[in-house]
């Protein structure tokens, strides 16, 4: 069975259009405290798209880019204020999206939890997905 191909998605005021090609490159959910805050969720969940594969079909004008860190950007719509991506120097070859701001099925499942350790006190998860942690985020936690 094979996955779609394509998946579009936007912010809730729908000023932001964007359209992605599949193969994806990852989904994690992610629970550092800049991502809980920045959502304000437990976690947020990411889709990792090769940049080439992504393209914003409208309200370029409409986003608004953070420098979150010394190493990455948030961006979201300055009308609606809906967090839509993330980007960092690391894999700058690379988006993550906010799976939420997605509007149909993508092409995997979500793999694995980051910042495990850092997550919110009150998140119970009951998932058998990896739980990896530690100073990058992605290290093997016992």
């Amino acid at each position: 069975m094979s996955g779609p191909e394509e998946v579009s998605g936007g912010c809730l005021c729908s000023a932001v259009r964007f359209s992605v090609q599949f193969p994806s490159q990852a989904c994690v959910h992610c629970h550092c405290s800049m991502c809980r805050r920045n959502h304000g969720a437990g976690y947020v969940t990411w889709l990792a798209v090769p940049r080439p594969q992504f393209s914003l079909v409208c309200g370029a004008d409409t986003v608004v880019r953070y420098q979150s860190s010394e190493h990455g950007s948030r961006s979201f719509c300055g009308r609606c204020g809906t967090s839509l991506f993330c980007e960092n120097e690391s894999y700058p070859d690379r988006v993550d999206i906010a799976l939420g701001t997605v509007d149909g099925p993508i092409d995997r499942e979500p793999q694995l939890h980051m910042f495990f350790d850092s997550r919110a006190s009150w998140v119970e998860i009951a998932d058998r997905l990896p739980r990896l942690g530690g100073r990058t985020g992605f290290e093997p936690l016992e």
